[in-house]
């Protein structure tokens, strides 16, 4: 028998939610005790802030330009490489249970593959997986979540959050207490919402394999995602009257506006309703209306779903010591993208490569059985090096195709194998509106140049300093004592951004 390798992704998932990480709002005590064991990485970043680009970089090893996924909606080809799909090749079981999204999910007629499994009845095989068992945010769509609460407790099918509306736009209703958007009263059973969904039928895939076999499986949480839905018996864990402010919104509107107008105009433009770059962001809500209470109560909302996350991971860690792969068991637990949370007075997600996106919990629990030691890494790393990783665990070969390097063990595996950059792009044509965003990470410093499209002419970019300016006020994209270190930094971004496919594949649907 070889190492089992559990992978673990939850979606939009802030780096300060976790409390190994410094989270003080949701208990996740069993994500915590991972981290104590394993290596917790302080500067993952992802190579998209946006969820089918990051998705495909995590099952291809791939950036974005070279996989060609670049933006949502944007289907990964049939025939793009898969470590799913090397590890069956070298023996392995392979399983996807939970939220998939390398396909369009907007597909009402199921015309890409992932959709169409649930209909037929069928669990596979698909990119690799010999089993694939979907779930995303609520009860509509194809997929087998959906399908499975339609024929088994079809009176929760409209409890959940109406993600579309009339029009087939994303909806900006608020709810809640505060009115706050796309914050919602959930009466479904806590034993039926998706996230107690996957954790239950990952334990029944895992149950089902013989004791000695080796095995791959992706479990993917769709929350903490909006809509913030949870089960409402599980609201009152946290009072959203309780909870502080995050670091990152600025109370005084003038002053919060002053920081808007230094970054690129697509930022204040948002703010004030007069431009959306990304369909998951509601086109008819104005983030200048959000106030300090609504954003208490989305992070409360927000708290809850990871707290539930941390227990049914339990319940799974326990499943799998139960049939005795605990010393050879992987762990390693991510997220596709962060969330705004209030920062800067926004929410959601789009183009934005500031810290609430940018920044990922990422841990590595290697098997007790290698002998890694626990420590905290601080060089950057990326999705990218997610399947080397895979790779490495299993003992195969990294293959030719995959562009990253296995995550370093610590700081001085890091500096030895050349850790000193993380790159992360950003395109999107939609409402007629393009943009582009090309982003290096490198020596404790942030650097975004921007290519020309509907809102830049080419000319605007940020840059700021992680350890002066962790919460980035302060662009100093323009200050000349920096010249240097910026026209630096972009020519190491260009010598390492792969080039883009051309032309770029087809948008499908806007999701």
């Amino acid at each position: 028998m070889g190492r089992k390798i559990l992978f673990i992704t939850t979606d939009q998932q802030r780096y300060d939610t976790l409390g190994c990480n410094g989270g003080t709002i949701a208990r996740t005590p069993v994500i915590d005790a991972v981290a104590a064991q394993g290596v917790r990485y302080e500067r993952a970043h992802p190579q998209s802030v946006v969820c089918m680009p990051s998705r495909s970089t995590m099952v291809t090893g791939q950036h974005v330009s070279t996989h060609g996924v670049w933006m949502n909606g944007v289907a990964l080809p049939e025939d793009a490489p898969s470590v799913a799909q090397v590890l069956h090749d070298a023996g392995y079981r392979t399983a996807i249970i939970g939220k998939p999204h390398f396909e369009p999910f907007l597909d009402p007629f199921a015309r890409f593959a992932e959709n169409g499994f649930a209909g037929k009845g069928t669990f596979g095989p698909h990119r690799g997986f010999e089993h694939f068992e979907s779930a995303t945010h609520g009860a509509a769509g194809p997929l087998h979540y959906a399908r499975w609460l339609l024929a088994n407790h079809p009176e929760t099918v409209g409890m959940f959050y109406p993600v579309l509306d009339g029009s087939l736009e994303v909806n900006a209703m608020g709810g809640g207490d505060t009115g706050a958007p796309q914050a919602w009263v959930n009466n479904i059973p806590r034993e039926w919402y998706h996230t107690d969904w996957v954790a239950d039928r990952t334990i029944s895939w895992l149950e089902s394999l013989p004791v000695d076999d080796d095995w791959f499986c992706w479990m993917s949480f769709p929350d903490p995602h909006h809509p913030w839905d949870p089960p409402a018996s599980e609201v009152g864990r946290i009072d959203w009257r309780d909870v502080p402010l995050p670091a990152g919104y600025i109370e005084d509107a003038s002053e919060r506006e002053a920081v808007l107008d230094a970054k690129p105009r697509h930022f204040r433009a948002w703010y004030d309703g007069r431009l959306v770059s990304n369909y998951e962001a509601p086109a008819a809500w104005v983030p200048a209306t959000l106030t300090a209470d609504q954003i208490r109560e989305t992070t409360a909302l927000n708290a809850v779903e990871c707290e539930l996350i941390d227990e049914a991971i339990g319940r799974v860690l326990a499943a799998v010591t139960a049939r005795g792969w605990g010393d050879d068991l992987d762990i390693v637990f991510t997220t596709d993208h962060g969330e705004l949370g209030g920062d800067f007075g926004l929410l959601f997600k789009g183009p934005y490569h500031v810290e609430g996106l940018m920044r990922l919990p990422l841990i590595w629990r290697p098997a007790p059985s290698s002998g890694i030691a626990p420590a905290v890494v601080g060089k950057p790393v990326g999705h990218v090096d997610l399947a080397p990783t895979f790779c490495a665990i299993a003992g195969v070969p990294a293959s030719p195709w995959m562009e990253g390097k296995a995550l370093p063990v610590n700081d001085a595996d890091a500096a030895g194998r050349g850790f000193e950059r993380v790159l992360t792009e950003w395109d999107s044509e939609l409402f007629g509106v393009s943009v582009h965003l090309r982003t290096i990470t490198r020596d404790g410093y942030v650097c975004t140049t921007y290519l020309p499209g509907s809102v830049h002419d080419g000319s605007e970019g940020e840059l700021y300093s992680l350890i002066d300016d962790p919460l980035q006020r302060v662009n100093r994209w323009n200050d000349p004592s920096l010249t240097s270190l910026q026209s630096d930094l972009i020519a190491d971004l260009w010598d390492h951004q792969p080039p883009m496919k051309s032309p770029l594949p087809g948008v499908e649907a806007p999701v």
